[in-house]
């Protein structure tokens, strides 16, 4: 098929998409020049012409959402902003306990954070690894997450930007030191 037929036949229907989606003309024919210029580009690479329609409308589906990240209003920096490496970094400070706090949730658990976020194997590698069946090294490597994470919650109130960082922390108990590793010391139980 060539690009010619792909535009005669899906111009008006990608139009209509768009534009349901972004409700500015000038916008649509700009997502849909990007649209045309990907399929120009990529028609190669597909495999075959049954798979052409959800191929085109993926490409737009992902032009639109493109669209959408580039057009968030940028927010002004404040003129009073200190040097970036002279403000503490709580996720940087966290960081050594991490180890310390996988040591406190079940071993089956820790296995699978460990093989999967410190090792880097996917859960399907981790599955035929463990003999488990892909699900349930999913449901594994979840529940270990939220053991981790109620380990540090635990330990620590911690305090998250708009975007879900950690930006501050305070250990919870009054003799531990400024990293949750110290406050597991003492505040195990």
């Amino acid at each position: 098929m060539t690009f010619d037929t792909i535009y005669q036949e899906f111009d008006a229907r990608l139009r209509s998409f768009i534009l349901g989606r972004v409700s500015d003309r000038d916008v649509t024919e700009d997502i849909l020049q990007d649209v045309y210029l990907k399929i120009h580009g990529n028609i190669d690479s597909l495999q075959s012409l049954d798979k052409l329609e959800s191929w085109i409308y993926q490409i737009t589906r992902h032009a639109i959402i493109d669209h959408y990240r580039r057009s968030r209003p940028e927010q002004e920096l404040p003129e009073n902003l200190t040097d970036p490496q002279e403000e503490p970094d709580a996720v940087a400070d966290l960081a050594p306990s991490v180890y310390e706090m996988l040591n406190t949730i079940p071993e089956k658990y820790r296995q699978a954070l460990t093989l999967t976020e410190i090792h880097g194997l996917t859960q399907v590698e981790m599955a035929e690894q463990l003999g488990l069946t892909v699900s349930g090294a999913k449901s594994r490597v979840q529940r270990a997450r939220e053991k981790l994470k109620n380990a540090f919650l635990d330990c620590c109130h911690f305090e998250f930007d708009r975007m879900g960082k950690v930006i501050h922390y305070e250990p919870k108990c009054s003799q531990c030191a400024h990293i949750p590793m110290d406050c597991l010391e003492v505040c195990d139980e």
